[in-house]
């Protein structure tokens, strides 16, 4: 081959290769998913995180053209189901939904955790849960204001219940005990569903409470709301004041659940699964059975939820430091 006819030829080869690429990737996209996909959800089945999974599943799995399988693996502050996640092949089939706990607060409250939130790559913000500081009807406590003076002339003399060490809840109580200079003492309980029967009960006598969990207890008369951890009211409870007209600034806390999958998953396989989750939670049926439940829903891409979680890490790690909160 003549020389000018060989450079145009290598030429033209070296100018198709960036395009090769591009084709699989195409290919990639359109062919995902190839089999049935796995959520795995770090906590028990009838929870909050469990409801969301369950209600967002089958519209992913019609909008997919594949079954959309939850799997429960609850323990450990949610690490049981989030390490299993992080060992996954990076295809795509296995999600896991990540919360406050699982991407924020346990990197700094164990000092050897068996996975790290950079073994996921984000897929996007789903929704959040508003909290609510309740009281046992008979506790005394009429209001936020009135708990927080007395905890204060009384150190130690109280305590409060939490669904577990390192959850949102928890983290709350301790962020308003910084804010107030309080000494309030912890119960860590195995989940909302024991904590709360205490409330009610009487044995412990306040508590910081999810929408999903504390709503029907609230509506019943069984706990009493004293103040929601949002900047504004809630619609649900119209009547309960914010934290901040009970006199403490700057203080908002919620639970907040987003999607993931293992790192090295293809960025085109991600970037579907982010647009296919936003079309789902936008579904008239779907999302009024999430804000019924007591879920705000604000979805977002993989980039939002990135940036959210390192403005919350930076925060709630310095806090935990600062209070000492290392469980183990």
């Amino acid at each position: 081959m003549p020389p000018s006819r060989l450079r145009r030829a290598l030429l033209g080869s070296a100018a198709a290769l960036p395009l090769a690429p591009l084709g699989l990737t195409a290919a990639r996209a359109e062919s995902f998913p190839a089999r049935p996909i796995r959520w795995i959800v770090a906590y028990p089945a009838g929870g909050g995180s469990d409801f969301l999974a369950r209600q967002l599943a089958p519209q992913l799995g019609r909008q997919l053209g594949q079954t959309v399988v939850i799997e429960n693996r609850p323990g450990a502050a949610g690490i049981i189901g989030t390490e299993l996640a992080a060992r996954a092949p990076a295809d795509g089939h296995t999600w896991v939904l990540g919360d406050n706990g699982a991407m924020v607060f346990n990197p700094a409250l164990y000092r050897k955790l068996p996975y790290s939130p950079q073994d996921f790559a984000p897929v996007g913000f789903i929704a959040r849960f508003p909290l609510i500081l309740v009281a046992h009807p008979g506790s005394g406590f009429e209001s936020a204001r009135q708990l927080l003076a007395e905890v204060k002339r009384n150190p130690g003399r109280y305590s409060y219940a939490s669904p577990g060490a390192g959850s949102p809840h928890h983290l709350a109580m301790e962020l308003l005990k910084d804010r107030t200079r309080s000494f309030i003492v912890h119960v860590p309980y195995r989940g909302t569903a024991m904590a709360i029967q205490d409330v009610i009960g009487g044995q412990v006598p306040m508590m910081v409470v999810d929408t999903a969990g504390g709503l029907a207890q609230i509506r019943a008369g069984r706990v009493r709301p004293l103040a929601v951890l949002s900047r504004q009211r809630l619609p649900q409870l119209p009547e309960v004041p914010t934290l901040e007209e009970a006199g403490v600034k700057d203080l908002e806390v919620f639970a907040w659940l987003g999607l993931y999958v293992p790192r090295g998953t293809p960025p085109d396989i991600v970037g579907r699964l982010s647009a296919e989750m936003q079309k789902a939670v936008a579904v008239p049926e779907v999302r009024a059975k999430l804000e019924e439940f007591g879920l705000q829903v604000a979805p977002s891409g993989p980039e939002a939820l990135a940036r959210f979680v390192e403005r919350e890490s930076a925060f709630w790690q310095r806090l935990i430091r600062e209070r000492q909160l290392n469980i183990d």
